[in-house]
């Protein structure tokens, strides 16, 4: 290992926090920073370089002939994250409250081509009004230029947008094309029509903080995928975010140094209860498998009965998604089908392996979830496992029931490497409900059908309660004692670490939106 790779994987391992902390003020943490002590904070040591700072915008309408501003109000260049390069635009709401006209614009299109080009992430720091109204078309022009580099941009290098101040109207639509964004809580905002709007066209009475702030895009909407509490936490989320994924599409995230020692985790074998109704924190599942303090959750607070998120498993960095049997015992619905299929496709775009913990009861009944298309969104998840060539890994924990078995990466829709507790249950359904429908004339017949329901019941649950059928079957590569988890998914992502993987060749699928 090279000097300089060994020392950036230090960094990466001892901290995410980087030299700027210590040069900003304390005072800052719970206000607004300006543009440029953002970049310092977020960017390593005096490695920032800027780019365009002498420019100003052209347009004389209103009176905008008499006011000139350097940098036409948005900072932009590159510099080091941890030793690695990353490009970034810092806008600047006391310039014309940060809106995005022609020479704005110009600035972060040609921060994104670099970007593109030099195969680096993007930062965006975003503090802006919308489009300068004194500029008319050239401003809808701007953004129309700026969504088509972060669409073009998609999938090739990391796009990272963080909501740092007021963001409207076509502001709001470059963000939402990037792979992830941040807001701060009470000072940040996002709506495509702000509140006076919506009162005038629905005479509806609402709060900026309640229509788009950071804790109604974080649980509500899903908008965004980190709400954070001041400006500095949000910069150092952004650094830790980076250190989980590679520079571009053709990279591979860094691999941090680990020393293995016993990998046998023997509170993993308490976890599932005895009664297989009752709940459990699937995160403590996560936390025993993955490198100590490792785990770096996403999208915390939305749809929340399933997790996403990054960890790393013997110092590689691993994109997880399992059920959450905590929350509605763990049952895919709308919102969570949504949240898992954007994160798998993240992950697959960037190279990122995928474990799966399954414990998962079927998808959602009721007219609400028919009506807001559980098909077409449970469709999502599964089509975006199924295009993913990643290593794949799944450990069943406890349910596995009807089709969201075959969604939460079976091996039938290609997952490399499937494994399943003794405590595994794989079926169509849980045993009572099969039990009523398979024995209904059985049990309406008999002297005592409550006696018969129980009887049947456990016939089924003999049979199908185990994963035992499956294995014999090779859906199922190994039953496996929970302790001995950690120690079988480190060995099975290292054997996986060369797989090649070609989907057949066409423009791009059609994945149900």
């Amino acid at each position: 290992m090279s000097k300089k790779n060994k020392e950036l994987k230090n960094k990466i391992a001892a901290s995410h926090l980087g030299g700027g902390q210590d040069r900003i003020d304390a005072q800052h943490k719970k206000g607004k920073l300006t543009a440029r002590e953002r970049i310092d904070l977020l960017l390593d040591d005096h490695s920032f370089e800027e780019i365009g700072g002498l420019v100003t915008h052209r347009s004389t309408n209103f009176g905008l002939d008499k006011k000139k501003f350097l940098g036409d109000g948005v900072v932009t260049g590159y510099g080091l994250v941890n030793g690695r390069l990353t490009y970034v635009f810092s806008q600047d709401f006391t310039v014309l409250g940060g809106s995005l006209a022609e020479a704005h614009a110009e600035k972060i299109c040609k921060i994104m081509d670099l970007a593109l080009k030099n195969g680096a992430p993007i930062i965006g720091l975003n503090d802006s009004g919308g489009a300068r109204i004194q500029e008319g078309v050239v401003s809808l022009g701007g953004y129309a230029d700026i969504f088509f580099k972060n669409t073009m941009s998609s999938g090739v290098i990391p796009q990272i947008s963080a909501i740092m101040g007021p963001c409207a109207g076509g502001a709001v639509y470059s963000p939402a094309l990037t792979d992830f964004i941040l807001m701060v809580e009470n000072t940040s905002y996002m709506f495509v029509t702000g509140p006076g709007v919506v009162k005038t066209v629905t005479n509806e009475e609402v709060s900026a903080e309640e229509l788009g702030g950071a804790e109604t895009h974080s649980t509500k909407s899903g908008v965004t995928h980190f709400a954070v509490n001041n400006e500095l936490e949000a910069i150092n989320h952004i650094k830790k975010l980076l250190s989980y994924i590679p520079q571009n599409c053709e990279e591979m995230s860094i691999i941090v140094d680990y020393e293995f020692q016993d990998e046998k985790r023997e509170l993993l074998n308490s976890i599932i209860p005895e009664n297989p109704n009752q709940p459990y924190d699937i995160r403590t599942v996560i936390s025993e498998v993955a490198d100590k303090d490792t785990f770096f959750e996403v999208h915390k607070n939305y749809a929340d009965n399933i997790v996403v998120g990054f960890c790393r498993l013997a110092g590689r960095s691993i994109g997880i998604v399992a059920n959450q049997p905590a929350v509605l015992a763990g049952v895919l619905d709308v919102e969570s089908s949504k949240k898992g299929a954007r994160f798998v496709r993240f992950c697959d775009a960037f190279n990122i392996p995928l474990l799966v913990f399954e414990d998962v009861p079927g998808f959602l009944p009721g007219t609400d979830q028919e009506w807001n298309a559980i098909i077409t969104n449970g469709a999502k998840l599964l089509y975006a496992f199924s295009e993913a060539t990643v290593p794949r890994v799944t450990v069943i924990t406890r349910k596995a029931y009807g089709g969201a078995y075959d969604v939460m990466n079976s091996k039938h829709i290609g997952a490399d490497m499937n494994y399943a507790w003794p405590t595994a249950e794989i079926a169509v359904m849980g045993a009572k409900g099969a039990a009523e429908i398979i024995f209904k004339k059985e049990i309406n017949s008999a002297k005592n059908p409550q006696e018969k329901l129980e009887e049947k019941q456990n016939e089924y649950a003999t049979l199908f309660a185990n994963p035992y059928n499956a294995a014999a079957r090779g859906y199922i590569d190994e039953v496996i004692e929970p302790y001995q988890t950690r120690k079988k998914l480190i060995r099975a992502f290292k054997m996986l670490e060369n797989k090649v993987a070609t989907l057949p060749k066409k423009k791009h699928g059609n994945i149900p939106l």
